[in-house]
């Protein structure tokens, strides 16, 4: 938990509580993991579209590589997700999907539909941050 409220009145009717017994980041965690692995299904269907359009003028060793890489690092950052390290990685590795662009444009597309959920699953836990230092969690209080 980080800093206090500076205002009293913040913090919720029942005062800041304490702790939770169990980790609710580990909830956002587990949502995260299960994205990378939607995001490394995804970004591997994408050889099918690189080998099939345009007769397969895009199916170059790099881009093959490159695609195959990806899909298979999202799945390994799957599993890594309770470490500090993870998110920065994760987010890295959204930055390394926008070069799907010069792969092919329905690659850079991919990438940046799952930088708008990953946007939202940043959101959702700066939410639940807050409200854990806020004491505002059921489980804060029983």
């Amino acid at each position: 938990m980080s800093r206090p409220p500076a205002d009293p009145s913040d913090y919720s009717p029942l005062g800041p509580g304490h702790a939770p017994e169990k980790d609710p980041l580990k909830g956002i965690r587990g949502v995260m993991a299960g994205t990378l692995i939607l995001e490394a299904i995804t970004i591997l269907l994408a050889l099918t579209v690189i080998l099939k359009v345009d007769d397969g003028v895009h199916w170059t060793t790099f881009n093959w590589v490159f695609i195959t890489a990806l899909g298979l690092a999202h799945v390994v950052m799957a599993f890594l997700q309770r470490f500090s390290w993870a998110l920065p990685v994760n987010l890295a590795l959204q930055v390394v999907l926008l070069g799907g662009f010069l792969v092919h444009y329905s690659v850079g597309v991919i990438a940046i539909i799952f930088i708008i959920v990953w946007w939202y699953l940043l959101h959702l836990r700066s939410t639940l941050i807050e409200r854990m230092r806020r004491g505002w969690l059921t489980t804060q209080h029983m």
